[in-house]
């Protein structure tokens, strides 16, 4: 009898503070505004801004952002991609498969260093990294695998390795979006216009070759032709700009002020690059964006969810991952292997 392999499945997002203070956001806002990926000025321009000011002040603003979302189990990042690993540990062994699935964080705990830890202590032979974000960016996807790298080359023995650097046109998720609409739709009625809000990027990182401005406007093309949405029935744009220069247009906030003063109604709002609802969605647009909205004269303002932690979701991203990893084949081993034990 062949042994058997175990698979580590590690899904990896951008981060949370460890509570809702600014002495928990301040070590988070350090870890991830320091990194090279996420904001590429010369150190010795960025640091002294970063250190003299924007860590001065900003972590106060941004634990009161967090106050407004936090739940009785913590962060909501956090736990819904807790939720996440518990379903598709579920999923994927109902396949036969004999997998752990670990969540970390790429900026907080538990880190991505810790759930590597936790997979390599459970004796795995093979690992797959799953960063949750659909379309890939610099500021995203491969800051997460330097992450992973970072760690894993302080290992003696590597198990095998694949990762999954972007899903943004795989059939299941972009059905999984488009049910998750038609079920939102199904419960409220279907808006005139529908927005597709991405979180933004430099202009400049694009401009250098970052292509994730075309995945997310592939994957709204593609959104838009699942539900059979008109070309006035649909926009995109981009959210959470930071800093003076230009950033991925057009801006979510303006598009949305220009609606309000257009006299729009029947807004819905969805956001396909986050895979767990958090500060982003929460906070700007289900509050922030829905008031601008409305103080510019819109009425009829929805954000739909994210996909979180959903069976919808759960169902996506197992067969990504069986994909990936060829689970129907190792699933047949196995049920070989049982035959012959």
């Amino acid at each position: 009898m062949k042994d058997r392999s175990k698979i580590g499945i590690l899904l990896v997002n951008i981060g949370s503070p460890d509570a809702p203070t600014a002495k928990a956001v301040r070590p988070y806002l350090r870890e991830f505004l320091s990194d090279a990926r996420v904001i590429d000025y010369p150190r010795w321009l960025w640091l002294p801004l970063l250190y003299g000011v924007i860590l001065t002040v900003r972590p106060k603003r941004s634990a009161r952002l967090y106050q407004n979302i936090w739940r009785e189990d913590g962060s909501p990042l956090l736990a819904i991609m807790r939720g996440q690993a518990q379903g598709l540990t579920r999923t994927l062994r109902a396949t036969g498969l004999d997998v752990v699935v670990e969540v970390g964080l790429r900026y907080g705990n538990p880190s991505v260093g810790d759930a590597l830890r936790r997979l390599r202590a459970q004796k795995i032979t093979q690992l797959l990294v799953l960063p949750l974000y659909p379309q890939y960016s610099t500021t995203t996807t491969a800051t997460s695998f330097d992450a992973v790298f970072d760690e894993l080359k302080t290992w003696t023995t590597i198990p095998e390795l694949s990762t999954i650097t972007d899903y943004h046109a795989h059939p299941a998720y972009i059905d999984a979006l488009a049910n998750s609409i038609r079920t939102y739709w199904q419960t409220h009625r279907r808006p005139s216009i529908t927005l597709f809000s991405y979180h933004g990027i430099p202009a400049r990182y694009a401009k250098n070759g970052d292509p994730y401005p075309e995945q997310c406007q592939h994957t709204s093309e593609l959104l838009a032709e699942a539900l059979s949405l008109e070309k006035d029935e649909w926009a995109m744009s981009y959210q959470s700009r930071f800093g003076p220069e230009p950033w991925l247009q057009p801006y979510t906030d303006e598009t949305l002020e220009s609606w309000g003063h257009e006299k729009k109604k029947d807004v819905q709002v969805l956001c396909p690059g986050f895979s767990a609802d958090c500060l982003e969605t929460i906070d700007e647009i289900d509050r922030e964006a829905r008031e601008e909205f409305g103080d510019a004269g819109g009425e009829g303002f929805a954000y739909i969810p994210a996909l979180n932690d959903s069976d919808n979701h759960i169902q996506a991203l197992t067969t990504i991952i069986l994909e990936k990893i060829g689970g129907q084949q190792f699933s047949s081993s196995r049920k070989e292997e049982q035959q012959l034990a």
